[in-house]
Protein backbone atom coordinates (compact mmCIF):
# COMPACT_ATOMS: atom_id res chain seq x y z
CA UNK A 1 0.00 0.00 0.00
CA UNK A 2 1.34 3.49 -0.77
CA UNK A 3 1.89 6.18 1.32
CA UNK A 4 -0.47 8.52 2.06
CA UNK A 5 -0.27 11.82 0.27
CA UNK A 6 -0.61 13.43 3.82
CA UNK A 7 1.86 11.70 5.86
CA UNK A 8 4.58 12.64 3.01
CA UNK A 9 7.27 15.59 3.95
CA UNK A 10 7.00 19.27 2.31
CA UNK A 11 10.49 18.39 0.20
CA UNK A 12 8.89 14.95 -0.76
CA UNK A 13 5.67 16.43 -2.05
CA UNK A 14 7.59 19.29 -3.99
CA UNK A 15 9.84 16.38 -5.56
CA UNK A 16 7.14 14.05 -6.44
CA UNK A 17 4.89 16.79 -7.64
CA UNK A 18 7.79 17.86 -9.80
CA UNK A 19 8.62 14.18 -11.09
CA UNK A 20 5.11 13.43 -11.89
CA UNK A 21 4.59 16.89 -13.56
CA UNK A 22 7.59 16.45 -15.93
CA UNK A 23 6.69 12.90 -16.76
CA UNK A 24 2.84 13.69 -17.82
CA UNK A 25 4.12 16.62 -19.95
CA UNK A 26 7.60 14.98 -21.80
CA UNK A 27 6.35 11.18 -20.92
CA UNK A 28 10.41 10.45 -20.08
CA UNK A 29 12.15 9.32 -17.01
CA UNK A 30 13.08 12.83 -15.16
CA UNK A 31 16.44 13.10 -13.38
CA UNK A 32 17.67 14.87 -9.97
CA UNK A 33 19.69 17.68 -12.42
CA UNK A 34 17.07 18.51 -14.06
CA UNK A 35 15.07 19.08 -11.57
CA UNK A 36 17.69 20.97 -9.79
CA UNK A 37 16.66 24.14 -11.68
CA UNK A 38 13.00 23.90 -10.73
CA UNK A 39 13.94 22.68 -6.86
CA UNK A 40 15.80 24.70 -4.61
CA UNK A 41 17.79 21.40 -3.52
CA UNK A 42 21.04 20.04 -4.71
CA UNK A 43 21.13 17.09 -6.82
CA UNK A 44 22.31 15.03 -4.25
CA UNK A 45 19.82 16.01 -2.09
CA UNK A 46 17.13 15.54 -4.79
CA UNK A 47 18.49 11.99 -5.30
CA UNK A 48 17.95 11.07 -2.11
CA UNK A 49 14.32 12.14 -1.90
CA UNK A 50 13.56 10.38 -4.85
CA UNK A 51 14.85 7.29 -3.36
CA UNK A 52 12.67 7.74 -0.52
CA UNK A 53 9.31 7.89 -2.88
CA UNK A 54 10.78 5.38 -4.85
CA UNK A 55 10.47 2.93 -1.69
CA UNK A 56 7.59 4.02 -1.11
CA UNK A 57 6.22 2.72 -4.46
CA UNK A 58 5.64 6.08 -5.53
CA UNK A 59 8.14 6.41 -8.32
CA UNK A 60 10.25 3.74 -10.71
CA UNK A 61 12.97 3.81 -12.56
CA UNK A 62 12.87 2.07 -15.73
CA UNK A 63 15.65 -0.25 -17.35
CA UNK A 64 18.70 1.50 -16.67
CA UNK A 65 17.86 4.95 -16.70
CA UNK A 66 19.09 7.04 -13.77
CA UNK A 67 15.72 9.09 -13.96
CA UNK A 68 12.51 8.29 -12.67
CA UNK A 69 8.54 8.62 -13.41
CA UNK A 70 5.99 7.82 -11.43
CA UNK A 71 4.26 4.22 -10.73
CA UNK A 72 0.84 3.46 -11.56
CA UNK A 73 0.15 3.97 -7.51
CA UNK A 74 2.04 7.33 -7.50
CA UNK A 75 0.07 8.80 -10.20
CA UNK A 76 -3.34 7.24 -8.85
CA UNK A 77 -1.82 9.31 -5.59
CA UNK A 78 -1.55 12.21 -7.74
CA UNK A 79 -4.69 12.47 -9.50
CA UNK A 80 -6.46 11.54 -6.03
CA UNK A 81 -4.48 13.83 -3.46
CA UNK A 82 -2.35 16.48 -5.69
CA UNK A 83 -4.58 17.36 -8.51
CA UNK A 84 -6.46 19.70 -8.27
CA UNK A 85 -8.92 19.61 -11.32
CA UNK A 86 -9.55 23.26 -12.83
CA UNK A 87 -12.62 24.08 -15.09
CA UNK A 88 -12.55 22.77 -18.47
CA UNK A 89 -11.28 25.33 -21.12
CA UNK A 90 -13.73 27.60 -22.93
CA UNK A 91 -12.26 27.15 -26.23
CA UNK A 92 -12.31 23.32 -26.01
CA UNK A 93 -15.82 23.08 -24.31
CA UNK A 94 -17.11 25.51 -27.51
CA UNK A 95 -15.58 22.67 -29.98
CA UNK A 96 -17.49 19.96 -27.73
CA UNK A 97 -20.60 21.93 -28.38
CA UNK A 98 -20.08 22.73 -31.71
CA UNK A 99 -19.29 18.85 -32.80
CA UNK A 100 -22.69 17.58 -30.60
CA UNK A 101 -25.15 19.92 -31.85
CA UNK A 102 -28.43 18.98 -31.79
CA UNK A 103 -29.39 19.32 -35.45
CA UNK A 104 -28.36 15.66 -36.01
CA UNK A 105 -29.56 11.81 -35.08
CA UNK A 106 -28.01 10.77 -31.52
CA UNK A 107 -26.08 8.64 -32.76
CA UNK A 108 -24.50 10.97 -35.00
CA UNK A 109 -23.74 12.99 -32.13
CA UNK A 110 -22.12 10.41 -29.74
CA UNK A 111 -20.01 9.60 -32.58
CA UNK A 112 -18.85 13.26 -32.80
CA UNK A 113 -17.86 13.74 -28.88
CA UNK A 114 -16.06 10.44 -29.35
CA UNK A 115 -14.01 12.57 -32.13
CA UNK A 116 -14.14 15.79 -30.54
CA UNK A 117 -12.70 14.11 -27.29
CA UNK A 118 -10.13 12.25 -28.94
CA UNK A 119 -8.73 15.30 -31.13
CA UNK A 120 -8.78 17.66 -28.08
CA UNK A 121 -7.03 15.34 -25.80
CA UNK A 122 -4.93 13.51 -28.40
CA UNK A 123 -5.94 10.17 -27.33
CA UNK A 124 -8.43 7.36 -27.89
CA UNK A 125 -12.27 8.88 -27.59
CA UNK A 126 -14.88 6.18 -26.41
CA UNK A 127 -18.58 6.14 -26.17
CA UNK A 128 -20.17 3.51 -24.50
CA UNK A 129 -23.98 4.38 -26.57
CA UNK A 130 -27.57 3.34 -25.22
CA UNK A 131 -28.71 0.25 -25.27
CA UNK A 132 -31.53 -0.05 -27.92
CA UNK A 133 -33.18 -3.13 -30.26
CA UNK A 134 -33.09 -3.85 -33.16
CA UNK A 135 -35.74 -2.65 -35.78
CA UNK A 136 -37.02 -6.01 -37.96
CA UNK A 137 -37.22 -4.97 -41.54
CA UNK A 138 -37.20 -8.13 -42.93
CA UNK A 139 -36.58 -11.62 -42.37
CA UNK A 140 -36.17 -14.65 -44.62
CA UNK A 141 -35.19 -18.14 -44.02
CA UNK A 142 -32.81 -20.11 -46.33
CA UNK A 143 -32.70 -24.13 -46.00
CA UNK A 144 -29.40 -25.81 -45.15
CA UNK A 145 -30.72 -29.25 -44.69
CA UNK A 146 -33.31 -31.73 -43.47
CA UNK A 147 -32.68 -30.22 -40.12
CA UNK A 148 -31.11 -26.63 -39.99
CA UNK A 149 -32.65 -23.57 -42.13
CA UNK A 150 -30.24 -20.20 -42.01
CA UNK A 151 -32.25 -16.95 -40.67
CA UNK A 152 -31.22 -13.51 -42.10
CA UNK A 153 -32.60 -10.70 -40.53
CA UNK A 154 -32.25 -7.16 -41.90
CA UNK A 155 -33.01 -4.59 -38.89
CA UNK A 156 -34.36 -0.92 -39.95
CA UNK A 157 -31.24 0.32 -40.12
CA UNK A 158 -29.55 -1.97 -41.99
CA UNK A 159 -28.02 -4.28 -40.16
CA UNK A 160 -27.82 -7.61 -41.21
CA UNK A 161 -27.45 -10.55 -39.21
CA UNK A 162 -27.37 -14.59 -39.94
CA UNK A 163 -28.14 -17.07 -37.85
CA UNK A 164 -28.41 -21.08 -38.00
CA UNK A 165 -31.45 -22.41 -36.37
CA UNK A 166 -32.39 -25.99 -35.92
CA UNK A 167 -35.88 -27.31 -37.61
CA UNK A 168 -37.37 -29.12 -34.20
CA UNK A 169 -40.60 -31.07 -34.90
CA UNK A 170 -39.87 -31.49 -38.58
CA UNK A 171 -40.58 -27.98 -39.88
CA UNK A 172 -40.87 -27.40 -43.24
CA UNK A 173 -39.07 -25.11 -45.30
CA UNK A 174 -42.44 -24.01 -47.00
CA UNK A 175 -43.83 -23.37 -43.21
CA UNK A 176 -40.58 -21.24 -42.52
CA UNK A 177 -41.44 -19.44 -45.81
CA UNK A 178 -44.77 -18.53 -44.68
CA UNK A 179 -43.99 -17.23 -41.30
CA UNK A 180 -41.05 -14.96 -43.00
CA UNK A 181 -43.86 -13.52 -45.66
CA UNK A 182 -46.08 -12.88 -42.41
CA UNK A 183 -43.37 -11.11 -40.59
CA UNK A 184 -42.47 -8.78 -43.61
CA UNK A 185 -45.75 -7.54 -44.22
CA UNK A 186 -47.48 -7.32 -40.88
CA UNK A 187 -44.18 -6.94 -37.96
CA UNK A 188 -41.61 -4.75 -39.98
CA UNK A 189 -40.84 -1.62 -38.29
CA UNK A 190 -41.68 -3.13 -34.95
CA UNK A 191 -39.37 -3.91 -32.39
CA UNK A 192 -37.86 -7.95 -32.29
CA UNK A 193 -39.06 -8.20 -29.02
CA UNK A 194 -42.57 -6.49 -29.96
CA UNK A 195 -42.24 -8.91 -33.21
CA UNK A 196 -42.17 -11.90 -31.45
CA UNK A 197 -45.29 -11.04 -28.98
CA UNK A 198 -46.98 -10.26 -31.93
CA UNK A 199 -46.23 -13.57 -33.75
CA UNK A 200 -47.48 -15.40 -30.95
CA UNK A 201 -50.45 -13.75 -30.61
CA UNK A 202 -51.53 -14.26 -34.30
CA UNK A 203 -50.92 -18.09 -33.22
CA UNK A 204 -52.96 -18.24 -29.94
CA UNK A 205 -55.96 -16.50 -31.79
CA UNK A 206 -55.10 -18.51 -35.20
CA UNK A 207 -56.29 -15.16 -37.16
CA UNK A 208 -53.31 -16.13 -39.75
CA UNK A 209 -52.76 -19.27 -41.57
CA UNK A 210 -49.47 -19.87 -40.75
CA UNK A 211 -48.03 -23.27 -39.34
CA UNK A 212 -48.02 -22.71 -35.19
CA UNK A 213 -44.85 -24.84 -34.93
CA UNK A 214 -43.28 -22.50 -37.25
CA UNK A 215 -44.06 -19.84 -36.07
CA UNK A 216 -43.24 -20.72 -32.27
CA UNK A 217 -40.04 -21.55 -33.41
CA UNK A 218 -39.44 -18.17 -35.03
CA UNK A 219 -41.11 -16.16 -32.17
CA UNK A 220 -38.83 -17.76 -29.79
CA UNK A 221 -35.86 -17.30 -32.31
CA UNK A 222 -37.29 -13.25 -32.17
CA UNK A 223 -37.17 -13.09 -28.59
CA UNK A 224 -33.46 -14.67 -27.96
CA UNK A 225 -32.19 -12.40 -30.95
CA UNK A 226 -33.88 -9.29 -28.72
CA UNK A 227 -32.36 -10.33 -25.62
CA UNK A 228 -28.73 -10.26 -27.13
CA UNK A 229 -29.02 -6.72 -28.75
CA UNK A 230 -30.47 -5.62 -25.06
CA UNK A 231 -27.18 -7.31 -23.79
CA UNK A 232 -24.77 -6.41 -26.25
CA UNK A 233 -22.65 -2.89 -25.75
CA UNK A 234 -22.68 -0.46 -28.32
CA UNK A 235 -19.36 0.73 -28.23
CA UNK A 236 -18.30 3.78 -30.24
CA UNK A 237 -14.55 4.35 -30.58
CA UNK A 238 -12.47 7.46 -32.50
CA UNK A 239 -8.79 8.56 -32.94
CA UNK A 240 -7.13 5.11 -32.28
CA UNK A 241 -4.28 6.81 -34.74
CA UNK A 242 -3.58 9.78 -32.51
CA UNK A 243 -2.17 7.43 -30.23
CA UNK A 244 0.44 6.94 -32.58
CA UNK A 245 2.29 10.52 -31.97
CA UNK A 246 5.74 11.58 -31.56
CA UNK A 247 6.24 9.97 -28.08
CA UNK A 248 5.21 6.94 -28.94
CA UNK A 249 8.32 6.24 -31.05
CA UNK A 250 9.90 5.51 -27.73
CA UNK A 251 7.54 2.80 -26.83
CA UNK A 252 6.11 1.04 -29.78
CA UNK A 253 5.50 -1.93 -27.94
CA UNK A 254 2.96 -0.62 -25.53
CA UNK A 255 1.43 1.51 -28.43
CA UNK A 256 0.98 -1.50 -30.15
CA UNK A 257 -0.51 -3.41 -27.36
CA UNK A 258 -3.19 -0.86 -26.39
CA UNK A 259 -4.15 -0.30 -29.82
CA UNK A 260 -5.03 -4.44 -29.88
CA UNK A 261 -6.73 -3.99 -26.56
CA UNK A 262 -8.93 -1.44 -28.42
CA UNK A 263 -9.81 -3.62 -30.59
CA UNK A 264 -11.68 -6.27 -27.79
CA UNK A 265 -14.82 -3.64 -27.94
CA UNK A 266 -16.17 -6.05 -25.11
CA UNK A 267 -13.37 -5.51 -22.57
CA UNK A 268 -13.41 -1.79 -22.79
CA UNK A 269 -17.27 -1.66 -22.45
CA UNK A 270 -16.72 -3.75 -19.25
CA UNK A 271 -14.41 -1.12 -18.11
CA UNK A 272 -16.50 1.72 -19.07
CA UNK A 273 -19.79 0.20 -17.27
CA UNK A 274 -17.30 0.74 -13.71
CA UNK A 275 -17.80 4.38 -14.30
CA UNK A 276 -21.67 4.02 -14.41
CA UNK A 277 -22.47 4.74 -10.96
CA UNK A 278 -19.34 7.76 -10.65
CA UNK A 279 -21.20 10.79 -9.32
CA UNK A 280 -18.65 12.84 -11.82
CA UNK A 281 -15.49 10.53 -13.16
CA UNK A 282 -13.92 7.90 -12.69
CA UNK A 283 -10.23 7.30 -13.65
CA UNK A 284 -8.55 3.86 -14.22
CA UNK A 285 -4.70 4.02 -13.74
CA UNK A 286 -2.27 1.51 -15.74
CA UNK A 287 -2.23 -1.91 -13.57
CA UNK A 288 -5.74 -1.09 -11.59
CA UNK A 289 -7.58 -1.91 -15.02
CA UNK A 290 -7.09 -5.62 -15.57
CA UNK A 291 -8.23 -5.13 -19.64
CA UNK A 292 -4.93 -2.54 -19.67
CA UNK A 293 -2.35 -3.77 -17.60
CA UNK A 294 -0.58 -4.79 -20.17
CA UNK A 295 -0.29 -1.54 -22.43
CA UNK A 296 -0.48 0.35 -18.79
CA UNK A 297 -2.66 3.36 -20.15
CA UNK A 298 -5.67 4.80 -18.25
CA UNK A 299 -9.09 5.45 -18.82
CA UNK A 300 -10.96 8.76 -18.08
CA UNK A 301 -14.87 8.54 -17.71
CA UNK A 302 -17.73 10.04 -16.86
CA UNK A 303 -21.79 8.83 -17.07
CA UNK A 304 -24.27 10.67 -18.98
CA UNK A 305 -27.92 10.53 -18.13
CA UNK A 306 -31.25 10.20 -19.81
CA UNK A 307 -34.73 12.09 -19.81
CA UNK A 308 -35.35 10.58 -16.46
CA UNK A 309 -32.01 11.34 -15.17
CA UNK A 310 -31.04 7.32 -15.43
CA UNK A 311 -27.69 6.83 -16.45
CA UNK A 312 -27.79 5.53 -20.21
CA UNK A 313 -24.22 5.37 -21.29
CA UNK A 314 -20.56 6.41 -20.42
CA UNK A 315 -17.96 8.90 -22.17
CA UNK A 316 -14.68 9.21 -21.99
CA UNK A 317 -10.83 9.04 -23.34
CA UNK A 318 -8.50 6.12 -23.07
CA UNK A 319 -4.40 6.91 -23.57
CA UNK A 320 -0.90 6.42 -22.30
CA UNK A 321 -0.91 6.82 -18.37
CA UNK A 322 0.75 10.35 -19.17
CA UNK A 323 -2.48 12.09 -19.83
CA UNK A 324 -2.89 15.63 -18.44
CA UNK A 325 -5.05 14.75 -16.22
CA UNK A 326 -5.85 18.25 -15.07
CA UNK A 327 -6.83 19.16 -18.44
CA UNK A 328 -8.84 15.69 -19.75
CA UNK A 329 -10.94 15.36 -16.76
CA UNK A 330 -12.75 18.64 -16.46
CA UNK A 331 -13.08 17.84 -20.60
CA UNK A 332 -14.90 14.79 -19.97
CA UNK A 333 -16.94 15.68 -17.06
CA UNK A 334 -18.47 18.58 -19.25
CA UNK A 335 -18.98 16.50 -22.32
CA UNK A 336 -20.55 13.84 -20.00
CA UNK A 337 -22.99 16.83 -19.22
CA UNK A 338 -23.32 18.33 -23.25
CA UNK A 339 -24.53 14.66 -23.35
CA UNK A 340 -27.05 14.52 -20.99
CA UNK A 341 -28.49 18.05 -22.19
CA UNK A 342 -28.58 16.23 -25.43
CA UNK A 343 -30.72 13.53 -24.62
CA UNK A 344 -32.99 15.77 -22.15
Amino acid sequence: MTQPITELSDRMREIFAAVVDSYLERGLPVGSKALSDSVNLSPASIRGVMQELEELGLLTHPHTSAGRIPTDSGLRLFVDGIMQVAAPDPRETAEIERRIARDQPIEDALAAASAALSGLSQAAGVVLAPKRELTLKQLSFVPLDAGRALAVLVGADGTVENRVIALDGGVSAAALSDVSNFANARLSGLTLAEAGARLRSAIRERKEAVDSAAAELVASGLAAWSQDHVRRPVLIVRGQATLIDDGAAADLERVRQLLDELESRQEIAKVLEGARDAPSCRVFIGSENRAFALSGSSVIAAPYRGTQGEVVGVVGVIGPTRLNYARVVPMVVFTAKALTRLMA
